[in-house]
């Protein structure tokens, strides 16, 4: 029997001095998005953030907490997936400059301010719309920010 679960994913929200990296996907689905991707078999959610990180900016990362749990089956266009999504900041000596590498092509810091600009306007940085639900994750977290409050699952009836 072939089971069509979904695949386990991560993604980071990393803070620094009031900006967020963000890469710029060098593969499809293309588009700005929080460094992530999939975890590896026998690995820990937790380790694959840290993994990812490093593979998609350079930079070591602490993990500060877990925003939420992302599992809309059109969250992916590629397939269905779930994203654990954890916030994190750099660890403390880490000065690097986040550079993109892996599959981001760039990495860039964008500073909390302009990116709920590009979230209240057109969505886009530089010409390009966010990939996956990113757009949305992110609208979370400067929720989550501002006010402590973490996004809620939609309820669902039985029956």
């Amino acid at each position: 029997m072939a089971w069509k679960n979904p695949t386990p994913t991560v993604d980071l929200i990393i803070e620094r001095d009031g900006h967020v990296v963000l890469i710029r996907r060098q593969n499809a689905p293309l588009g700005w998005a929080l460094p992530g991707g999939f975890v590896d078999e026998g690995e820990t959610v937790e380790s694959a953030a840290c993994r990812e990180a490093m593979e998609e900016t350079g930079l070591e990362v602490a993990l500060t907490g877990l925003l939420h749990v992302y599992s809309d089956p059109a969250r992916d266009p590629r397939q269905h997936t779930l994203s654990v999504v954890f916030t994190a900041v750099p660890t403390p000596g880490c000065t690097a400059e986040p550079i993109g590498a892996d599959d981001a092509a760039e990495s860039r810091l964008i500073s909390v301010d302009r990116l709920r600009e590009i979230l209240r306007t057109d969505g886009t940085i530089d010409g390009l719309a966010f990939a996956f639900d990113h757009a949305k994750i992110l609208g979370d977290w400067l929720v989550f920010r501002d006010t402590g409050i973490r996004p809620l699952a939609p309820v669902q009836r039985q029956g």
